[in-house]
């Protein structure tokens, strides 16, 4: 079949069970096992760890949250650092800058490596007040810098988790903090170019994104233009492709096809040189396939037949057939093929998808009901109409299961059901179902008599006929008498 945490805790014996599950709010934290401060697991015998200093259990979690985070164990990255709070706050107490520094820290753990706003807006906002209230923040220009980095770190948390939850406004404010705080960074201390270019990067892409979901589409390309300069200027024109798509899916949607059509040519030429079997390629392949399926002129079918074949062999190179983003772009590719008249090709090719889809979303599921839709349709227009019947009965089996007889979709394919059902040769197949049916029926019937059931069967069927005659003579004649009178 088929396929987002205490509160940081004063407690480090608390056990695992009361840190809470997933949906519980914003402070909940991932599931674990009992024996999680095990000596197996801590590296100690129960008695040293228990006799640990707080500033040395501080130390090894941090160090194992490192690890965690490396080998992208989310969950026990997360456990570690929920502990390393609350040892922050035993050590230094509640009013100091390494408290919101172990917050911040969380809050980007939840952001990247879990996908969770919420949690990682909680905790940002935790960091960004107690550096608001930060006692022991003073001129000496190693804490200002400090200071100033979990502040940026804060507000680029802050961005990217309100971009996640949809608070568009939040999240332009904190990138647009986030670049005040960047500006100021270098006057206390040097910084790495390539860490600022990084952070510059990561300030225009964020804000990009934001003003093209508030339909702010020039602020937007303002802001991928100043992504490319960024990765020209460091030389990484291969990164340059994600900005492209960016571009192409803003023309898009201003209807500008052919300046989207120019920028996705341009990342697909990159994506070909550096890597043309890879997943990135895949994608870029597929989306110019759409645009130039989707344009007016004729002479984009050719190519968009091309693109389509080149994303198919990079999906399945990089991930493989029964991968949910090569079948999309396989069912894309069918579509294609409908619309300029390939409905045989169209319909071999979801034929043959079935098996994979029921591999990969199950046999209830909702791409399996859509192809056998697809393919009933398409033999219905053939004229295939005892085919039809049969296919779109499947596919009505489906959705009454997964929506019930109700839903639009059902209902839908329950009206072209009953209208295949009144075809001359589809009614006169289930009239022969029904007589086949009752036949069968009678004849285990006939069994049950015993060894001479046959001879008995036949007897009785004789006498059902002469019943049947005389019933009807009997009627005829009264009708006759009623008539006369």
């Amino acid at each position: 079949m088929a396929k987002t945490r205490p509160s940081s805790s004063e407690s480090l014996t608390e056990s695992p069970e009361s840190m809470g599950s997933t949906d519980r709010g914003v402070d909940a934290s991932p599931p674990c096992g009992s024996n999680v401060l095990s000596p197996s697991k801590t590296g100690y015998s129960k008695r040293d760890f228990m006799m640990m200093l707080p500033e040395e259990k501080l130390k090894h979690f941090d160090g194992r949250a490192q690890a965690h985070e490396d080998n992208q164990e989310c969950d026990a990255c997360i456990q570690d650092l929920v502990r390393c709070v609350a040892l922050t706050r035993l050590v230094y107490g509640d009013g100091h800058l390494k408290l919101a520094q172990a917050h911040v820290r969380l809050a980007k753990a939840y952001f990247q490596l879990k996908g969770w706003g919420l949690q990682a807006q909680e905790h940002s906002a935790q960091a960004r007040e107690l550096l608001s209230v930060c006692s022991s923040i003073s001129s000496g220009r190693g804490e200002k810098h400090e200071f100033l980095t979990c502040l940026l770190s804060v507000h680029l948390t802050q961005g990217g988790a309100s971009l996640l939850t949809a608070n568009l406004e939040e999240a332009e404010s904190s990138f647009l903090e986030a670049e005040h705080v960047l500006k100021e960074l270098p006057q206390h201390v040097a910084i790495n170019q390539e860490e600022m270019i990084k952070t510059e990067l990561e300030i225009s892409t964020g804000l990009c994104r934001i003003y093209k979901r508030q339909s702010r589409p020039d602020k937007a390309l303002s802001q991928c233009e100043r992504s490319l300069q960024l990765l020209k200027d460091c030389d990484k024109s291969e990164k340059t492709c994600s900005v492209y798509r960016d571009m192409a899916a803003i023309e898009q949607d201003r209807g500008h096809l052919d300046r989207a059509i120019e920028h996705l040519s341009k990342a697909h030429a990159i994506s070909m040189s550096h890597s043309p079997e890879e997943l990135e390629g895949a994608q870029i392949s597929h989306s110019l396939a759409l645009i130039l399926s989707a344009a007016a002129e004729p002479h984009h079918n050719d190519s968009a037949d091309q693109y389509f074949e080149q994303s198919l062999r990079a999906y399945k190179n990089s991930v493989g057939p029964q991968d949910p983003a090569f079948l999309t772009a396989q069912d894309d590719f069918c579509r294609f093929l409908l619309l300029n008249g390939q409905q045989e090709r169209c319909v071999e090719i979801q034929r043959a998808s079935l098996i994979l889809k029921r591999s990969t979303f199950g046999d209830l599921s909702a791409e399996v009901a859509d192809t056998l839709q697809l393919i009933g349709s398409v033999e219905m227009t053939e004229g295939r109409m005892i085919q039809a019947h049969r296919t779109m009965t499947k596919c009505l089996e489906i959705q009454n299961w997964m929506y019930g007889p109700q839903h639009k979709k059902t209902k839908a394919t329950q009206k072209a059901v009953d209208m295949l059902a009144r075809a001359p040769a589809v009614a006169e197949r289930l009239q022969r179902q029904v007589c086949s049916t009752s036949g069968h029926s009678q004849r285990i019937q006939c069994h049950n008599f015993g060894a001479n059931g046959e001879e008995q069967w036949i007897q009785r069927q004789r006498c059902v006929r002469f019943l049947s005659c005389k019933s009807l003579l009997h009627g005829r004649r009264t009708r006759e008498t009623l008539l006369g009178h």
